[in-house]
């Protein structure tokens, strides 16, 4: 056999053994997420703010860092003594569990119908666990009567942990077979939906283990939410990346008999488009690392991480594959050689022509009517309610945490448990403590003592108070470098609007004075981190992705067009997210992180259609003309993609299946989205808009066919015009494609 022969079966043979030992190696990783992931309230705080900086000197204060639990017992009856008793006594049982630091004694409710007590979680130890543990615990003999809750910050963890749980398993599956289910249909094939899929599954394996390393070396932060659009978008990416390369090389081996230059011409084809697409969700996911909020920083190199190997699969994996099995990829529609078929049957044949038709007898009336569709949906925006929600409306469905929380608050302060804490010079203690004592909004104030065996002392307008019979001496409070730390519990619940307006107006009245910090003030922070990031973020993402497409098209003018249609495109996924989550599903609210999410990845991803779309146009532009071009780019890049649109909608809306508000949010904005730029902003908008700009729309370049046009000489920059081959075809398989009457030598 010949070295060349030898080579050619060689090459894509170690390709596809490198990508299977690397998906090998990755699977296994996907039940082991857990061992690095973290979805604790610290991986979401703001590095710099002012709660942040309290939480950290709150460890000068104590011996361990925990995360508090509260534990609530409640009947409908008065819980006698007998009751409280036997309550306490199991109760005590919660100290032989790993990873609880310390259990309080139970304090009744002055209604008598409740009991609470205190347990402190080790921070570094598996909060979810040891919840889930303590949960079962309590449970298994209470007296008759009795319920019992685990709620406050580790409750919460516990229940977010939960719900992220089906990450490695439901949500893959889920958006897997969704995709399968597609481009069954899109290929009427039987073999090349099983390529594509590997394609996906192979770059999400070798992309989570490399992120699974990183985390472990504490390089990037894995989060339930960042896993979850990780899975999704690596598989949606490397789904559309490879719907573009299977249409091209169905094309090529229509026009070459050898498979091996059909591969070669398909991978020239593609390799622009998939890399500029690629290039800028990359550019515009590590715009993210400017975040102050530790979830939204590591999304971008996490994610981004997972576009390279999408990328790379596409332009490496698949090809091998195809080019192992040749025409018979299509089986049963074999794309036939055909050495004399012209380029220009594909421009009269199919939706897309008649669209590309429609547009080029009245582009104004098409763009104007695209417009004032899109505007009036974004129109609604300012009622998207995007300033916040409460944490424990994070889980959707059943909560043991928020239930808990409720009902701690018709029995006790509504703050108890989650205090607000105020760093102060010990010298200030008394005086302070007696300004939050006037507070209307403040139930009580303790300060921190290691002389207590509670851990904290109370403190009242005549100092500090001690805990035991008359005459105990009171406890000296935790002084560090000359400052204590006091912890004031709120009359509202902790992540409520009021509880959240009490700390602004603490901060207002403690200014230079005292740090303020606490989990309501953690929430309250957060919130104004994300808008902060919001309004850095997105201005920056517009123009990194504009210089982008500027040195893709070297253009000025459709560039910015092309940023300001998919702006627009955005505008109204958010007014219509805002109508859908206000009026049909009636949500709480949304994070402020919400709309910078669905940005990154809408401006991203819809800008990525419009490069398939463009950079065809320009190729045709550089032999018709621009006109001619914009109808011929459309014609023929119409059906894949929108099937690619299809995909990615699909794999985003498979988020649903997690029951975080969050990534239900995101899911409906970014399919919706998604499907809006596919079937209206790409389809009508940009074309309607630039075949009525015609040539300038490559301003300030003027291409050669326009000049040819207009009376000049110039020759094509790709020499004299021929036939311009089709980046992508009508559809992924046309109707004309059928079983092969010979097959060609090198099949």
């Amino acid at each position: 056999m010949p070295k060349t022969r030898i080579a050619r079966i060689a090459i894509p043979v170690v390709l596809i053994l490198l990508w299977l030992a690397g998906a090998g190696i990755g699977g296994p990783y996907f039940g082991k997420v857990s061992e690095v992931a973290t979805n604790d309230q610290a991986t979401f705080l703001p590095t710099s703010a002012e709660a942040t900086v309290v939480g950290d000197r709150y460890l000068d204060f104590v011996d361990s860092s925990s995360v508090p639990a509260i534990v609530l017992f409640s009947s409908d009856d008065a819980l006698t003594e007998e009751t409280i008793a036997t309550l306490g006594e199991e109760a005590t049982a919660l100290e032989g569990i790993d990873g609880v630091t310390q259990v309080s004694p139970l304090i009744p409710s002055e209604d008598g119908l409740a009991a609470q007590m205190f347990v402190g979680i080790d921070a570094e130890s598996a909060i979810a666990e040891v919840v889930e543990t303590a949960r079962e615990e309590l449970r298994s003999d209470l007296p008759d009567g009795v319920d019992v809750h685990v709620t406050g910050p580790a409750g919460f963890t516990a229940d977010i942990t939960d719900a992220f749980g089906g990450i490695d398993g439901l949500l893959l599956v889920v958006a897997l077979a969704v995709v399968l289910v597609i481009l069954l249909l899109v290929y009427r094939s039987v073999v090349l939906p099983f390529a594509v899929l590997s394609t996906s599954l192979f770059a999400l394996c070798v992309a989570l283990l490399v992120n699974w390393w990183l985390a472990k070396a504490d390089i990037v932060t894995l989060t339930g939410q960042t896993q979850g659009i990780l899975f999704i978008l690596v598989i949606g990416a490397a789904t559309d990346y490879s719907l573009l390369y299977t249409a091209r090389y169905a094309e090529e081996l229509k026009r070459r008999e050898s498979k091996l230059d059909a591969t070669k011409a398909a991978v020239k084809g593609v390799i622009e488009p998939i890399l500029a697409s690629g290039g800028t969700v990359i550019a515009g996911l590590m715009c993210l690392l400017l975040s102050d909020l530790g979830s939204s920083r590591s999304l971008g190199p996490v994610a981004s991480i997972g576009i390279v190997f999408s990328m790379l699969a596409a332009l490496t994996l698949l090809p091998s594959i195809l080019y192992l099995l040749g025409r018979a990829s299509y089986w049963p529609r074999r794309p036939r050689y055909q050495p004399n078929r012209g380029d220009d049957a594909q421009m009269h044949d199919g939706i897309y022509a008649k669209a590309a038709n429609l547009i080029s007898s009245k582009p104004r009336t098409v763009w104007i009517l695209c417009v004032i569709a899109l505007a009036a949906g974004a129109a609604f925006v300012p009622t998207l309610k995007a300033d916040g929600v409460p944490p424990s409306e994070f889980v959707l469905g059943t909560s043991e945490a928020r239930d808990g929380q409720a009902e701690l608050g018709e029995h006790f302060p509504a703050g108890s448990g989650s205090p607000v804490r105020l760093l102060v010079a010990e010298g200030d203690l008394q005086s302070v403590a007696d300004d939050l004592l006037s507070r209307d909004d403040i139930d009580s104030v303790s300060v921190l003592s290691e002389d207590s065996p509670a851990g904290t002392a109370p403190v009242t307008a005549d100092g500090i108070q001690a805990f035991g019979p008359p005459g105990t001496p009171a406890p000296a409070p935790t002084v560090s470098d000359g400052e204590v730390m006091l912890e004031a519990t709120l009359t509202e619940v902790p992540d409520s609007d009021e509880a959240t307006q009490t700390v602004r107006d603490l901060r207002d009245q403690f200014e230079g004075r005292a740090l303020i910090g606490g989990q309501t003030a953690t929430d309250l922070d957060t919130r104004d981190t994300s808008i902060r990031d919001r309004n850095l973020i997105i201005p920056l993402v517009l123009v990194v992705i504009l210089v982008i497409l500027m040195l893709l098209l070297r253009s000025v003018l459709a560039p910015v067009l092309l940023i300001l249609t998919t702006v627009l495109s955005f505008g109204t996924a958010m007014g219509t997210a805002a109508l859908v989550f206000n009026h049909v599903l009636d949500l709480p609210g949304a994070d402020p992180s919400v709309p910078l999410y669905g940005f990154v990845f809408l401006v991203a991803l819809g800008i990525d259609y419009n490069i398939f779309l463009m950079t065809r146009v320009r190729e045709e532009s550089l032999h018709h003309g621009t006109r001619e071009g914009i109808k011929r780019g459309l014609a023929v890049t119409g059906g894949v993609i929108t099937s690619a649109g299809l995909v990615l909608a699909a794999t985003f809306a498979a988020l649903v299946v997690i029951p975080i508000l969050f990534l239900l949010q995101l899911a409906f904005i970014v399919a919706f989205g998604v499907l809006l730029d596919t079937f209206l902003v790409r389809t009508l908008l940009v074309p309607a808009l630039s075949y009525d700009i015609g040539p300038k729309i490559w301003w300030p370049a003027k291409l050669p066919a326009d000049r040819e046009a207009d009376g000049g000489s110039a020759v094509p920059a790709h020499g004299p015009a021929e036939p311009a081959h089709a980046a992508v075809d009508q559809a992924p398989l046309r109707a004309s494609e059928e079983p092969a009457p010979r097959r060609a030598a090198d099949d």
